[in-house]
């Protein structure tokens, strides 16, 4: 159930994250600001107030700040694909942060430029990552519930490296050129 449930919403986020970014703008700033604030409480003593005061916090101060909210998700998104490439071409791990270094910076300047492909690029990638997380889900489920289990989807995850930044950044290409064409027919799509 689980599992239908992400595909669900993984396919409205990946479609018509445009829509209702600003809603997951601040999800996604709570959810940065209770971790932050998780991370503080364990200094300090009191995990649940820290994640607490840090949700409300940043969940708070990203509605004035949308628009650099919006720069810094299409940064991260640029990260984490960029990423994801270097992984899936086998270069040298301990050097990832150097392609993620490279999509920060890519997304980051995207987002100054281009506000509109920042938002298509984190709504796309977010719902993308729901959606292959259900889709992997289901056919490990299946697999695993056969008279003879076989280990097909545990060799893709573990043993090939293309495959998840494969699976990841094509829907996010489709999601975003297909959000490109909903955008172009609505009139009042505005940041402000």
């Amino acid at each position: 159930f689980q599992a239908v449930l992400a595909i669900s919403f993984g396919v409205v986020y990946l479609l018509y994250g445009w829509r209702i970014f600003r809603v997951l703008v601040v999800i996604s700033f709570g959810m940065i600001g209770m971790f932050l604030g998780i991370m503080a409480g364990q200094k300090f003593g009191s995990v649940v107030v820290g994640g607490l005061a840090g949700t409300v916090l940043l969940a708070f101060l990203s509605v004035p700040l949308m628009k650099w909210c919006v720069s810094v998700l299409g940064a991260v998104a640029g990260g984490i694909i960029t990423s994801g490439i270097w992984y899936a071409f086998k270069l040298p791990e301990q050097y990832i942060w150097a392609g993620a270094i490279i999509g920060v910076v890519a997304g980051g300047m995207i987002s100054f430029i281009l506000l509109k492909a920042s938002v298509m690029l984190f709504t796309s990638l977010g719902g993308s990552i729901i959606t292959i997380v259900g889709f992997l889900a289901l056919i490990y489920q299946y697999e695993t519930n056969q008279a003879e289990p076989t280990g097909y989807v545990e060799d893709l995850i573990f043993n090939q490296t293309w495959f998840l930044p494969v699976v990841l950044i094509l829907p996010t290409l489709i999601g975003m050129l297909i959000q490109n064409k909903f955008i172009k027919h609505s009139s009042k799509w505005d940041l402000k």
